[in-house]
């Protein structure tokens, strides 16, 4: 198809050059404007719901509100040690 396409550019070698950037300039012009607008509206990346385990939004203690500082609250229990198994780099024996 590309050689087909490339073949039947005219005006010589620099034509097909500037041929080529202004066909690829239209497609990703007719992809952007046209094509890409009209699928959005089809496809589910704004289809988002945070849940809890519960399946209800927001029904978390204190209203699904966690602490800005990020840090885990003192009712909040942490899956693993945070003071185990921090053990410094070891360098590499050569």
């Amino acid at each position: 198809m590309y050689s087909w396409i490339w073949r039947k550019l005219p005006f010589g070698l620099p034509g097909k050059l500037i041929g080529s950037v202004l066909l690829a300039t239209a497609t990703v012009a007719l992809l952007w404007l046209v094509v890409f607008p009209w699928a959005e509206p089809l496809l589910p990346f704004d289809d988002v719901q945070v849940t809890q385990d519960s399946g209800v939004p927001g029904d978390a203690p204190g209203g699904g509100l966690t602490d800005p500082t990020g840090l885990p609250g003192e009712e909040e229990e942490l899956p693993y040690s945070t003071e185990t198994n921090n053990a410094p780099p070891s360098t590499p024996n050569r």
